[in-house]
């Protein structure tokens, strides 16, 4: 369905599950799982249906990001991280939602740190995962190279350096094969995105290039989950340390997965769900 925001801005946005559950003489309230998904220019598609086994603990809320898959397309001068982040506030204030559990994979892991810093009283809890707080473009080039080899490091470094329609096809052919340690789940997954590549290339090519999250996350007032997958070449280790390093310390949690890339939802599924649900209910 498309909720409107504010004038003349709709999201799509699909809920899993109801908010309120019978428990004995009375209905007991679940949290609400806000899922903030990654790109720039994907849609909330890759959330399914992995994160339907939180469905029993949280009401869950998939959203596309204005621009993206099926919410409205707006301007190129709307496509900013802060523009997305205040679009977290925007949705559940129309939804109704206090006190969401955010959820922030990859690019939406960006939105989720921007979150943090311009709406700091907002979140019960906050998860970043497999994300980046900076560039930092040697980090990613030196993992690439370690799994895919000179030519993986060179593809790379073409797109990251020079994003364009021309890069991102040989990136995606020699590169994307190693952001995850075992095949998806499902191999249809890739084929129900909708994909809006002008967004890609103007926040790849743009604020990408520049943006540094870490100060804003010193006002952090809940706490945050950050995971990290050691073989992710494209959200490096290091990235997610220095994440955790920037947080407050009574707030910030760190889960290193070691056989995991970007996304360890992915990649290890039990483990990462079984944190995931202990950081919920806790």
């Amino acid at each position: 369905m498309l909720i409107t925001i504010e004038p003349g801005v709709r999201l799509f946005v699909d809920v899993e599950g109801p908010g309120f559950v019978p428990d004995g003489p009375r209905l007991r309230e679940k949290p609400t799982l806000v899922l903030l998904h990654g790109g720039p220019g994907y849609d909330h598609s890759g959330f399914k249906p992995a994160f339907s086994r939180l469905a029993d603990i949280a009401q869950i809320v998939y959203y596309d990001h204005r621009g993206h898959g099926r919410s409205d397309r707006r301007s190129e001068a709307e496509w900013t991280l802060d523009t997305f982040a205040d679009d977290v506030v925007r949705l559940c204030d129309a939804l109704g939602i206090t006190k969401p559990v955010v959820l922030g994979q990859s690019f939406g892991g960006f939105v989720a740190q921007r979150y943090i810093a311009r709406h700091p009283a907002h979140a019960a809890k906050v998860v970043l995962s497999s994300t980046s707080p900076h560039m930092a473009l040697e980090r990613k080039l030196a993992m690439f190279e370690q799994l895919g080899g000179p030519e993986a490091r060179a593809v790379a470094e073409a797109f990251w350096t020079q994003p364009n329609a021309e890069h991102w096809a040989e990136y995606n052919r020699v590169c994307k094969r190693w952001y995850n340690t075992r095949p998806p789940a499902d191999s249809d997954a890739g084929e129900r995105i909708l994909f809006n590549e002008a967004i890609l290339f103007a926040s790849a090519g743009g604020e990408q290039q520049t943006m540094d999250l870490l100060p804003g996350l010193q006002y952090a007032q809940c706490p945050v989950l950050v995971m990290a997958g050691a073989m992710d070449p494209v959200c490096p280790l290091q990235d997610s340390q220095d994440i955790f390093a920037a947080l407050p310390p009574e707030w910030r949690q760190l889960a290193v997965f070691a056989e995991s890339g970007h996304g360890a939802w992915r990649d290890e599924p039990e483990a990462a769900f079984a944190r995931l649900r202990e950081f919920v209910l806790a």
